[in-house]
């Protein structure tokens, strides 16, 4: 098992553990190192997930246990119990063999995600702030941590983009999945003939890259912008000029961030973007995939979404690449994809190949 799944080699890896422990306590200037400690903590903190999930599985089967013991000496309070615990370990389980399909380099780190409104105007900025939540609500289930970067609302109702870092185990292995556009088909609430209409908006996931990866960024190549961040207005409004935008000329990728309260915070945080942003694409180029993923985000319309949601004329969620479907949009859109998710992973694996980033 890799360490991404083997969670029943529990011994060595503790034993492995200890051994990590005592290679950071004894090695001179460890923490000024980073070529030396990036690789290292990355294991430590794998092995310690990999740890901290097999204890919780164990005492999740230890109390299955005992409820279904109670349970079969016609205890009916102790048998619903058991059934929810069963419920409970099985999506436990589900999750645990989806982190062990993920093999990538990066898929333990923090994910950004940025989401952009596409064709249907109003809609479809409605829809990417609907996308917005539904993210921010799956990192909440999973007790992740995220931060918004920059945001662009829309002319009347919803956003036409946002940018947002998700910090937590896995993040970006998971969040990849979602790349590509879209769709949404519902009764429009801002038509008064209440007719149906059809939203898109894409999803781009890249991975925040550590100090053990070198990205050579040339400071001439860089146009630095600075403008007033967007805001409600009142007392809140922010009257100076801290929002930063970067232009990466020779590439012509453009990141920003404005949710910061100094110039300076929010160029750090910006450069940080563009470091993940340039290192995916390059990542992209020697996969030879980089036509196909532009392609995909730049169109995004009719033809190239990845999922559709349909609120009516009946309730359905489905997945083109895996045809997984759920029958209850609302949890969907609450951040209930999990489901979603490890089903993409377990076809990309049966299909011998990497999920797409």
């Amino acid at each position: 098992m890799n360490a991404y799944g083997g969670f029943f080699d529990v011994a060595n890896k503790k034993r492995r553990l200890e051994d990590l422990n005592i290679q950071i306590e004894v090695t001179p200037d460890f923490w000024a190192r980073p070529d030396l400690a990036a690789p290292i903590v990355k294991e430590k903190r794998l092995l310690e997930i990999s740890l901290a999930t097999a204890d919780r599985l164990r005492r999740a089967i230890d109390d299955l246990d005992a409820a279904i013991e109670l349970a079969a000496d016609g205890e009916d309070d102790y048998r619903l119990e058991a059934e929810t615990l069963l419920i409970s370990l099985k999506r436990e389980l589900t999750a645990v063999e989806a982190q062990s399909l993920l093999s990538g380099e990066l898929d333990n780190n923090a994910a950004i995600v940025s989401i952009n409104a596409g064709a249907g105007g109003t809609e479809s900025c409605d829809w990417a702030q609907m996308l917005l939540r539904m993210y921010l609500r799956y990192a909440e289930r999973k007790g992740w941590k995220t931060e918004l970067y920059d945001i662009l609302n829309g002319d009347s109702a919803g956003i036409r983009n946002a940018t947002f870092e998700v910090q937590g185990d896995f993040a970006f292995g998971l969040l990849k999945c979602e790349n590509g556009v879209h769709r949404l088909v519902r009764i429009s609430p801002y038509d008064s003939n209440a007719r149906r209409h059809t939203s898109f908006a894409s999803v781009y996931v890249t991975p925040v890259v550590d100090d053990s990866i070198v990205i050579d960024i040339n400071p001439a190549d860089l146009r630095v912008d600075t403008y007033r961040s967007s805001g409600a207005g009142g007392q809140h409004v922010n009257k100076t000029d801290s929002a930063i935008r970067i232009t990466h000329m020779p590439t012509g990728v453009v990141v920003a961030c404005q949710t910061q309260r100094s110039q300076h915070q929010n160029r750090d945080q910006a450069m940080k973007l563009l470091r993940s942003a340039l290192y995916e694409r390059e990542l992209a180029e020697r996969r030879k995939i980089q036509d196909a993923k532009e392609a995909a985000k730049s169109d995004i319309s009719f033809g190239h979404q990845i999922r559709s949601y349909v609120l009516h004329p009946y309730q359905l969620v489905k997945d083109h690449r895996t045809d997984f479907e759920s029958h209850t949009p609302s949890e969907v859109l609450d951040g209930d994809i999990d489901p979603f998710i490890n089903r993409y992973l377990e076809e990309s694996f049966k299909q011998g190949q990497e999920p797409v980033k």
